[in-house]
């Protein structure tokens, strides 16, 4: 779980041969293996995403084999959810992470057998889920619906774009986001955005508080040899193939398995998070490294 800042080779038989700048600034205009200009990107992207929002928690279940649950609870706990936090999770439009941390409130809730005159607490609790894509927060407000939170006022659904948040300064406890900073144009402008900006040599505070964690999980890149050989052939023979099958759409899940190889290593991510400003960053590998968390802190 360490810190490692060390390069990283890539190279499979699966895979085209990428160039060390198109891999390592997220910068590079690029879509899957494609090269696109900047301002096509996040359209292609939403099409993406309004393509396999019906079947994104079915198609989780098939490709990891229900191993993304694991995955998000275990950034959960990571997180440490508390009654009255003020919670943003990014590209969280199914609401798969925000109930998982309104499941764990509730628990804590529970186990101290809170005293009533304190219920205030729960409506002070405000986790906000931001996608930029309508079509995931519809599905996320209907499971919301199914799972009887329709009204709850903890929870707060709103349409943003990761890159230009419209929340105001130092107003966030914690910031999640999972499986979706590899779908942006400028991971920087993502990481600065929860962090701080830098204006004309003056820093701007953003949404996270003094003391408040960044965690990002997201599909990485594997090691081992053995395991990344196969991890190869799944990704690009089955992947796709299951998507055609399931969701009737090819083309977008050969997508996800190529943006995963074109986003940096792990090395290099915890590097940026770095950079952005954030301190005791680490990562730790999930199943050989298909997954990683990243965590840092505000101070």
């Amino acid at each position: 779980m360490a810190l490692r800042l060390v390069s990283r080779k890539l190279g499979s038989k699966f895979l085209p041969m990428l160039s060390s700048t198109s891999l390592l600034h997220s910068h590079a205009t690029s879509f899957g293996f494609k090269h696109v200009r900047e301002e096509e990107k996040s359209q292609m992207v939403g099409n993406v995403f309004s393509s396999v929002a019906s079947n994104y928690d079915l198609m989780n279940d098939l490709m990891s084999g229900g191993l993304h649950r694991l995955w998000k609870d275990r950034l959960v706990s990571m997180l440490n959810p508390f009654p009255g936090m003020k919670h943003l999770d990014v590209a969280g439009g199914t609401g798969d992470v925000a109930f998982r941390i309104l499941d764990g409130i509730s628990s804590i809730k529970r186990r101290a057998n809170q005293d009533p005159r304190n219920d205030h607490l729960q409506e002070e609790t405000q986790i906000h889920v931001c996608d930029i894509n309508p079509n995931m927060l519809n599905v996320g407000r209907k499971r919301a619906i199914e799972r009887g939170l329709a009204e709850d006022k903890s929870l707060i659904w709103v349409e943003g774009d990761a890159e230009a948040l419209s929340f105001e300064d130092n107003t966030m406890d914690g910031y999640t986001i999972a499986f979706g900073i590899r779908n942006v144009t400028h991971i920087e402008k993502v990481l600065s955005e929860a962090y701080s900006l830098a204006s004309e040599r003056v820093e701007v505070p953003r949404v996270l508080k003094h003391g408040g964690r960044f965690l990002c999980l997201e599909l990485s890149h594997v090691e081992a040899p053995v395991f990344k050989e196969l991890y190869d052939y799944y990704s690009f023979s089955v992947i796709p193939a299951l998507g055609e099958l399931v969701a009737g759409d090819r083309e977008s899940y050969q997508y996800l398995v190529e943006s995963i190889r074109r986003f940096p290593p792990q090395e290099k991510f915890a590097s940026m998070i770095v950079d952005a400003g954030f301190q005791k960053v680490e990562y730790e590998n999930l199943v050989g490294g298909v997954v990683a968390i990243h965590s840092g802190l505000k101070i």
